[in-house]
Parts: structure tokens; C-alpha cells; sequence
């Protein structure tokens, strides 16, 4: 039989309901019903094993993941990136670790890939109960540093898109110290995601040690290769900070969320949520300072929470501003973020 995601596949949506049923506890069941679905029409449709265990593999590595920080959903996280190879007594090495154990005293938690070299310093610093590693299985022999060997946050990705999605979907912050070619991918991943929308804005801070020229030569190429020729716009340049200090990069973080607490889009229209209400004056100010990112006859407007919101009730109680954003121009929006967090 044809299988299709509406219901209209008569016993095959009533044996699925049963075994929804049958195992109990099952969250969102008409999500679950479409993956199952979705996996019945992927066996119908054929492939190669390959296609099959690429998918099975997937699944069961995002489910994992999902599993291991469910329990700290509601705590902060810095994703950190940098290079495997820098040994400790290495200015970067000392200054991530000063990173770490400067983020848990602040009641963050880090991420890393879990390896040596600048991952290893983070973990140090911030100790294993602040610690979460997402490590890849890679064809030389690739353990837990000594922080996550054995840590039930420890988690081992046969896939490199997988592991990226943890990275960042779990993130509330994104810090990169020097590093390799991994390193610079998941900086440029990161803008992109962030510059076309695909990731809720969010501090992107490039670390470096005092006079240290890494991240400078790197804006000069940007600069020069990317802005001069039109490839990005100079707004691009709002979606991430360059600091040579551990205080001023635990600052960034610190500042982004000194109002902003998170956003969602509602019928197609942003909302962002705040931890205190904007003045009429400020406002006003917003609407005339941010009017070429909003839509035609588009406004800022203060509001409570929407009907559909009700699926966080957590944050129920706090004050939104309904924005008519194009969506355009995410530095822009960054621009907005930092203005709502000085006011």
C-alpha cells in the first residue's frame, strides 16, 4: 500500500495508534506517528544499505543526544572551539582553561568535542559536572580526554553533521580560540547559520591571547576577500565579537542575555522575549532606528504571551515585543538584540 502522512492509510494508522498505545509514555504522539511513518516509507521506497543505516544511525545518535542534556535543558551552555594540537603551557591552553572554570563560576556549562588541546583545557577548567563532550569516531584512535573519559555527558558521533547539530543546537553561546581547519568550519558554519536565519541569533565571540594575531589576520581575509568583493554585507560583521581576554569574553556572553531571553516566530512574525519591559519612549526609539529591517507598514509592538506559546509555560510570565521582522538582515536583528540589552 502507498503510505501518506496524512490519515489516510486506514489499518496501517490504526496499527501505528496501537503501538503507540502499547508502549506508553510517548511524548508529541503524532510527531512520533510521522517518524514512524516516515522510516515505512523509506523501506517501501528502497535504497542501498548504506542509505538505510545512514538513516538509522542518525536517528538513534540525534535521540541520544537529546537524551543527555534534556536534564540541564534550562542551564546555559558555551560551545567552545580550538585547536587539538595546542599543549598545555601554551597561552591559548591556559587562557581556555581560565575560560572554563571562569564559565561554571558563573553557572554556565561547556560543550566540546571532547579531545585534547583546547577541548581538554575547557573541560579542566570548568571540571566534569559543568562539562559536556560531543567526541567523533574518527579512523585513528580518538578517546575522551581525562575530564569526560567515563562522564555520562560524554557522547561518541559516527557522523560529523550530527555531532555539529549538538554543538550548536545546545548552545547558548559560541566561543572559537585559535585552531585548524575543524575549527574555522564550525566558525563559518556558525555565521552562516546565524547570517540566513537557521540559528536564533546568539553571541559568536572569536578569542585570541593579548596580542595575539590569529583572529586578526582572519578579519583581514574577510575583509578584504569577502566585503570588498560583495559577498557579505558589512551588517554581517554585528554577528560576532573579537576579544583577547577571558573577562571581556564572558562579558559578551553576560551582555547578550541581559535582557533578551529568547525568541520565536509566530505566524511569521518574531517575538522576542525579555525579562523586563521597554519604556513607550525606548520603543519609539526601536520603531524609528529599526524601521529598515521591518516589513512594509510593519511595527514593534509590546505584547504578553501568545496562544502559541502555551507549550512553554515556563516562560509565560515574561513581557514580549512583537516585531515585523523581513528577515532579511540577521546582523541587524543582532544590532536590535544589543540596543533592547542596553536600554
Amino acid at each position: 500500500m502507498e503510505l501518506h502522512f496524512t490519515r489516510t492509510n486506514g489499518a496501517a494508522d490504526e496499527a501505528i495508534d496501537r503501538l503507540i498505545e502499547l508502549v506508553e509514555g510517548v511524548h508529541y504522539p503524532e510527531i512520533v506517528r510521522e517518524m514512524i511513518l516516515a522510516a515505512l516509507k523509506a523501506g517501501q521506497e528502497g535504497g542501498s544499505k548504506g542509505d538505510f543505516k545512514l538513516m538509522n544511525t542518525t536517528l538513534k545518535e540525534m535521540r541520544f543526544t537529546s537524551k543527555v542534556f534534556r536534564p540541564y535543558e534550562h542551564v546555559k551552555k558555551v560551545t567552545v572551539f580550538g585547536s587539538a594540537r595546542t599543549e598545555p603551557g601554551e597561552g591559548p591552553y591556559e587562557m581556555a582553561r581560565l575560560f572554563g572554570k571562569t564559565l561554571a563560576e558563573s553557572g554556565y556549562m561547556v560543550i566540546t568535542g571532547g579531545g585534547p588541546g583546547i577541548m581538554q583545557a575547557v573541560n579542566e577548567g570548568a571540571g566534569p559536572d559543568h562539562s559536556f563532550g560531543v567526541n567523533i569516531r574518527l579512523p585513528f584512535e580518538q578517546r575522551p580526554n581525562p575530564v569526560l573519559d567515563g562522564n555520562p555527558r560524554h557522547i561518541m558521533y559516527k557522523y560529523f553533521f550530527n555531532r555539529k547539530v549538538a554543538f550548536l543546537k545546545e548552545a547558548n553561546a559560541i566561543a572559537l580560540f585559535p585552531g585548524g581547519f575543524g575549527t574555522l568550519d564550525e566558525a563559518m558554519e556558525t555565521l552562516t547559520l546565524v547570517q540566513t536565519g537557521k540559528r536564533d541569533p546568539l553571541p559568536l565571540i572569536l578569542v585570541d591571547t593579548p596580542g595575539g594575531s590569529y583572529w586578526s589576520r582572519w578579519l583581514m581575509f574577510v575583509e578584504k576577500s569577502l566585503l570588498e568583493q560583495g559577498y557579505i554585507s558589512r551588517t554581517d560583521f554585528s554577528l560576532f565579537e573579537q576579544v583577547d581576554s577571558v573577562e571581556a569574553a564572558v562579558a559578551c556572553i553576560t551582555r547578550f542575555y541581559r535582557r533578551y531571553h529568547s525568541l520565536r516566530y509566530v505566524n511569521g512574525r518574531l517575538v522576542l522575549r525579555l525579562s523586563s519591559e521597554l519604556g513607550p519612549a525606548r520603543l519609539d526609539s526601536l520603531r524609528e532606528g529599526f524601521a529598515d529591517i521591518l516589513t512594509p507598514g510593519g511595527t514593534l509592538t509590546p505584547s504578553g504571551p501568545l496562544p502559541q506559546e502555551e507549550d512553554e509555560p515556563e516562560i509565560a510570565h515574561l513581557p514580549r515585543l512583537l516585531v515585523d521582522f523581513n528577515r532579511q538582515d540577521f546582523g541587524r536583528l543582532r544590532n536590535l538584540i544589543d540596543v533592547i540589552n542596553s536600554a
